[in-house]
């Protein structure tokens, strides 16, 4: 494996970004990873690893950047409320416009490097990056040919870049894994999200992960569901070998 860390420069600075791809066999598939409110910590490296070692190159950025914050520290539930309170007051920080051209960026770092495929590409976000994930494929129909929300939130809104909408853009591969129990994406709005992509066509699965709730697929959280963990590493495997190869 092949990692590093690099400061891509942007309108607003520099954003600090993960990088990590298989050392041979490349160019590789794109893949941003799009972190969760926590921000940027060993668990969301892992978990490009993971990604990486499958076939792809991954870049994980850092959207605190223009806040000038790297790494929260420690953040399990609702043990370190300080840290937790300083989450939810940087991601009312960033919106969607705001992370398209950073997507736009990042987009345009990976052209420059020879391990990076010129080809399909996909996204992947959680939690309040699913949004982000998906309208990535909106903002990037031509290249971005999968896109995943991880108990994403805020994906029905009366705005025009709502998450629900996105099939009226892009005909890319869809995939929003939804916790059974989210009070961040309550089932009424989950239930709705199903509708309005049923109603649209294209290519968009909803999946509810029984048992499970917000947060289930991080190991360091107390809600982690093994199983269902495995499960959506599952889904995205697939959901990215079908539409990348």
């Amino acid at each position: 494996m092949i990692e590093r860390q690099v400061e891509i420069g942007t309108k607003d600075g520099r954003m600090n970004t993960f990088v990590c791809h298989p050392e041979r066999f490349g160019p590789h598939p794109l893949i941003i990873f799009f972190m969760d409110a926590p921000g940027i910590r060993e668990e969301l490296r892992d978990m490009a690893r993971r990604l990486a070692t499958v076939g792809y190159y991954v870049l994980l950025p850092n959207l605190y950047y223009r806040s000038h914050v790297e790494e929260l520290g420690p953040y399990v539930g609702e043990v370190h409320p300080a840290t937790r309170q300083k989450a939810l007051d940087l991601m009312a920080t960033i919106n969607i416009p705001m992370v398209m051209e950073d997507t736009d960026t990042l987009i345009a770092f990976a052209g420059q490097d020879a391990a990076a495929s010129k080809g399909p590409m996909g996204c992947v976000g959680y939690c309040m990056s699913g949004r982000y994930a998906i309208n990535a494929a909106v903002r990037h129909p031509d290249r971005v040919r999968a896109a995943a929300s991880i108990y994403g939130v805020a994906l029905v809104t009366d705005r025009p870049d709502s998450p629900h909408l996105a099939m009226q853009s892009t005909d890319a591969r869809l995939y929003f894994g939804c916790a059974e129990t989210d009070q961040y994406a309550p089932r009424e709005m989950i239930d709705k999200l199903r509708s309005e992509l049923a109603d649209k066509g294209g290519n968009a699965e909803v999946e509810i992960y029984p048992g499970t709730h917000h947060g289930f697929a991080f190991p360091q959280r107390p809600v982690y569901d093994k199983p269902a963990a495995e499960r959506h590493w599952e889904r995205l495997f697939t959901l990215f070998g079908d539409a990348l190869s």
